[in-house]
């Protein structure tokens, strides 16, 4: 048993570890087009990569936080910035800018199983649980945007986000009652999630607007 939950908690921490790479792309992404400068570029990386997990540990009264826990977390997001601040140029902007909407849907993969991992590790509710698989993913890059004095893409874009992390949460709580292995329930969390988003992307689908008569 012991070693189940070692490799669990192995597992849940390289997810946590990509989906942090993802979001630090994203960051650095959106801080080139609203033109910062390296304090600002180093600020929204940070806040996309450790707001929704802050937020999620903050909601579930976990101390330290993820990223106080892990230190490498926060050398990664420094050397990832740095690098993408010295190689990335101005020819590089435009195709970046679209690919990186591929490793954006797997972070939001990568980041929705892991919130409910969490959240059902701290024995919440099922329903609570889904929403911190939500919130983990969607309020970092909300975050990023209000700080760039943009309206948060995931309110804006009209193409399912948060809708495909709370599918993936339930995709999650159902594998874990058919008493799925961790690491299945996992894997099929991230791919399900991501594959929904990126489908998503693929297809052009987007959800109706709220009509208001004038």
């Amino acid at each position: 048993m012991e070693n189940i939950n070692t490799w669990g908690l192995w597992l849940r921490h390289a997810l946590e570890l990509l989906a942090t790479v993802a979001f630090t792309l994203s960051g650095v992404m959106v801080a080139a087009r609203s033109r910062l400068d390296a304090v600002g570029v180093y600020a929204v990386a940070f806040v996309a990569a450790f707001g929704g997990g802050t937020l999620r540990d903050l909601l579930l009264d976990q101390r330290p936080f993820f990223w106080v826990r892990h230190v490498e977390y926060l050398w990664g997001v420094l050397a990832l910035s740095t690098a993408a601040m010295l190689f990335m140029r101005q020819r590089h902007f435009e195709p970046t800018e679209k690919v990186i909407q591929i490793p954006d849907a797997i972070g939001l993969g990568l980041f929705t199983a892991v919130g409910v991992d969490v959240a059902m590790e701290a024995g919440m509710p099922a329903l609570v649980a889904v929403l911190m698989g939500v919130v983990t993913p969607v309020f970092g890059g909300v975050l990023r945007d209000i700080v760039c004095n943009e309206i948060p893409t995931a309110f804006r874009d009209h193409r399912p986000y948060a809708l495909c992390a709370f599918a993936g949460g339930w995709v999650y709580l159902g594998l874990e009652a058919l008493g799925s292995p961790e690491w299945a329930t996992l894997t099929a969390t991230v791919a399900i999630t991501a594959g929904l988003r990126l489908l998503a992307l693929w297809r052009d689908w987007r959800l109706p607007l709220w009509q208001v008569e004038h």
